[in-house]
């Protein structure tokens, strides 16, 4: 699927997921209430994280969000992962960022704070907030926002970060498992899962189905979360 496609179905995984993480009776003293500006920027951060596993793909949106310096960066890791859709593209790799990601935050912070930084550009590029096809000024432009956001989240607790890259990425790879080539799910086994609804990719479908159903989706979880968050706080007012 296309990138902007990937990043809608992060935001819905993320909009979805969050009253299952506040339910006290599913997760006890798991359980996590988020406000507004968390739910927020947890959905940037999910949607970002939904192209993440195209890391290895030397033209894809990664490539193309920060200039020559993703754009070798995807071309080596896509030599070092095996080609596109191979180790990237797996619950293995879901999972390992999304701990890489948690170890960050508590030993190194600014490392942290630099791949939030691109995860939140990739999010917003992923939504369409770019200047796609005008480099160097869409380069700057990624760069300008993923700053401003990052620095509005300066001052949340983001410790469900982890969480939400795990989520996205694992959203990315069952998209991905709906088109012809699937992915290697299990990987480091070559066994790939491929239900292909999506015949192809950026086709009728994809455009005309997927992603406005996704985009209704958003939509309808937003307005249900900004909801909920009203009602709690003037339950607690009360």
């Amino acid at each position: 699927m296309m990138g902007k496609t990937h990043a809608l179905s992060g935001a819905l995984a993320w909009l979805a997921a969050v009253p299952v993480i506040a339910q006290e009776r599913l997760l006890g003293d798991f359980a996590v209430s988020l406000s507004a500006e968390q739910v927020t920027a947890g959905a940037v951060v999910c949607a970002g994280a939904a192209i993440l596993p195209d890391i290895d793909h030397h033209n894809g949106r990664i490539a193309n969000t920060f200039g020559p310096i993703t754009h070798h960066m995807c071309k080596w890791i896509g030599k070092l992962s095996g080609g596109h859709r191979e180790a990237t593209h797996s619950i293995l790799f879901a999972v390992g960022v999304g701990w890489a990601m948690d170890a960050l935050a508590t030993h190194v912070v600014y490392a942290w704070w630099a791949c939030l930084f691109m995860i939140v550009g990739l999010g917003l590029r992923g939504v369409g907030l770019d200047f796609e096809g005008k480099e160097p000024q869409s380069a700057l432009a990624d760069c300008a926002l993923a700053a401003i956001a990052v620095w509005l989240m300066h001052d949340l607790d983001m410790s469900f970060v982890g969480f939400a890259v795990t989520l996205g990425c694992l959203a990315h790879v069952a998209g991905d498992c709906l088109t012809p080539r699937g992915c290697p799910v299990l990987w480091p086994m070559s066994w790939r899962v491929d239900v292909p609804v999506i015949p192809r990719t950026d086709g009728k479908m994809e455009r005309w189905v997927v992603a406005p159903v996704l985009t209704l989706g958003i939509a309808i979880l937003a307005v249900r979360s900004v909801l909920g968050d009203v009602t709690t706080q003037w339950l607690t007012k009360g």
